[in-house]
């Protein structure tokens, strides 16, 4: 399929996540990389792409509020570890490991998973170096990204490939925010990412504070996932995780917080309070036994939430359709069947996650005059019928897989057609991924 400046979906089920929540039966028409028309039946031009909807549901992508592209090809090489464990003895010298080679490949893998499973926007966190090699995979592959190199200039048990100096840091983030903010008409933009309290100093989560006020940008960050981190947080600072970063400035409207596991109820009224964005990754909080996030709890209190998969080697999968299966079902116990229902869930997954990254007003929704991030599911398989009297939405959240997304749609480009890709070569990826790994692990000096 080439891609044209005019693309219709022709007689489908359209879920537009729009105020009203509305369900359609008709035509979507995309002009360049903005939809134009929802609904109605629309006649193609001859020039046009028509893409026959007929059986199919066309949804808006969804928006992973909390990845690292950096981390996928250690999928499977940090099982079953305590958090503090899994990143001391696996995950930082595995990522110290890192060539620029290997970034780029885990980078291409990871972002190819996403867009076959419908996600089209991420949070990404990276690693200390090679970061621009990240970018790079993100500007060819096609999918719309907040990302940002990972500062760490505090820590104990850190690999001397992860230790950097204050200054350096702050100076190699703001280089590669200059080159990459903004970049195809702001389908990539910059995020600060200090990893979290316990590696960054102070002066640098304040540098870090003030350049995110004078470049209008996000900053991603981790916090309170783990009883053991807030412990090392309270005995540094004096103060729990949230209570200190609002101490020093950085909680407001342009920051996303990953996990937020344990919060006191001070820590909850200040995110409420502030503004502030929270990533919920059920999967990886499950898999690290790190706890269950108080999610019904921030909903109710109007705190805006998304979901995020987290990393390869805490989940070990980038699968939204798994992410909002967990987050429906892991609150039902405490809470009762009629919490977290599908419809919650699936905003969360969509138009909340734009919200999380300003987006709202362009993205996480099909209407007129948005972005044209969209996946087409085919839901004809066994596991999702009989359809007849079934809500469409919980349809998705507790029936669909990730291999019903038939085609994948970012900013009006086909990047994956009939489950093939079109941006990003899968035989190459999964060839030299397998040698990158080998790689870094023979480096990293962790055995088979």
């Amino acid at each position: 399929m080439i891609d044209l400046d005019r693309i219709v979906i022709k007689n489908a089920e359209i879920i537009t996540m729009n105020v009203a929540e509305e369900i359609l039966h008709g035509d979507l028409l995309i002009e360049d990389s903005r939809i134009v028309s929802v609904g109605p039946e629309i006649k193609p031009d001859p020039a046009d792409q028509v893409i026959d909807g007929t059986g199919r549901t066309v949804i808006p992508g969804f928006i992973q509020t909390h990845i690292h592209l950096c981390q996928t090809l250690f999928r499977g090489k940090a099982d079953d570890l305590e958090l503090m464990d899994w990143l001391r003895t696996r995950i930082w010298p595995l990522e110290a490991s890192h060539d620029q080679e290997s970034i780029y490949l885990s980078a291409l893998l990871g972002i190819g998973e996403l867009i076959s499973g419908g996600s089209t926007t991420i949070v990404d966190m990276e690693t200390v170096h090679y970061t621009n090699e990240a970018f790079q995979a993100i500007a060819e592959s096609g999918i719309r990204a907040l990302s940002g190199k990972v500062m760490m200039d505090k820590g104990e048990d850190v690999p001397l490939g992860l230790q950097e100096q204050t200054e350096s840091s702050i100076r190699e983030s703001v280089d590669l925010l200059e080159k990459w903010n903004g970049y195809d008409h702001n389908r990539i933009r910059y995020a600060f990412a200090p990893r979290f309290v316990i590696s960054c100093t102070e002066s640098l989560l304040t540098q870090v504070r003030d350049l995110a006020d004078h470049y209008n940008v996000f900053v991603h960050t981790h916090a309170s996932e783990n009883r053991g981190e807030i412990a090392i947080v309270e005995q540094d600072t004096g103060m729990r995780n949230i209570v200190y970063l609002d101490h020093i400035g950085l909680a407001g409207k342009r920051l996303i917080l990953a996990h937020c596991v344990w919060l006191s109820e001070e820590e909850k009224e200040i995110i409420k309070k502030r503004g502030v964005h929270v990533s919920h990754c059920p999967g990886s909080n499950l898999k690290l036994a790190s706890g269950i996030a108080q999610v019904p709890q921030m909903i109710d209190m109007g705190i805006n939430l998304g979901l995020g998969a987290d990393g390869a080697p805490c989940n070990n999968n980038l699968d939204m359709f798994n992410e909002m299966r967990l987050a429906a079902l892991i609150h039902k116990p405490v809470h009762g069947p009629t919490a977290m229902n599908a419809r919650q869930i699936f905003r969360m997954a969509t138009i909340d996650g734009a919200r999380a990254v300003g987006m709202d007003q362009d993205i996480g929704s099909l209407e007129a005059g948005k972005k044209a991030d969209l996946a087409i599911l085919n839901l004809n398989g066994f596991h999702c019928n009989p359809s007849f009297g079934t809500d469409p939405i919980s349809r998705i959240v507790y029936s669909a897989i990730r291999s019903d997304v038939e085609s994948t749609i970012i900013d009006g480009r086909v990047v994956m057609e009939n489950r093939q890709m079109k941006t990003i070569n899968q035989t190459f990826v999964l060839k030299e991924s397998e040698q990158a790994i080998q790689r870094l692990m023979k480096r990293a000096g962790i055995r088979v």
